[in-house]
């Protein structure tokens, strides 16, 4: 079994800016250590011969055609917008 020390998950929780209380830090050890040798044991599987996959079921998504479903209506926005000038909308200068 992997083991990770208490200090090295003070130190990691530090970086992670998370407050993990000293009487929590000991079960915080066991649970990493137990994910450690997860990670350990599934990489001594040999993947030799096996594809990747995206997904685990043999399917494939259904798409819809790319095609345009609404009609353009810059005009009728840009009529009623306080202030446009050359197909663009003007705003107050926000940042100097």
């Amino acid at each position: 079994m992997s083991t990770i020390s208490e200090a090295e998950v003070q130190k990691v929780a530090h970086l992670a800016r998370l407050a993990i209380p000293e009487d929590q830090t000991t079960a915080y050890v066991s649970k990493i250590s137990s994910i450690i040798d997860l990670v350990a044991q599934m990489s001594a599987v040999n993947t030799e011969g096996v594809e990747p996959m995206a997904h685990p079921l043999d399917s494939v998504q259904r798409l819809r055609e790319d095609v345009a479903t609404e009609t353009n209506h810059r005009e009728a926005y840009q009529a009623v917008a306080p202030e446009v000038e050359d197909g663009l909308y003007l705003v107050p200068k926000v940042l100097e």
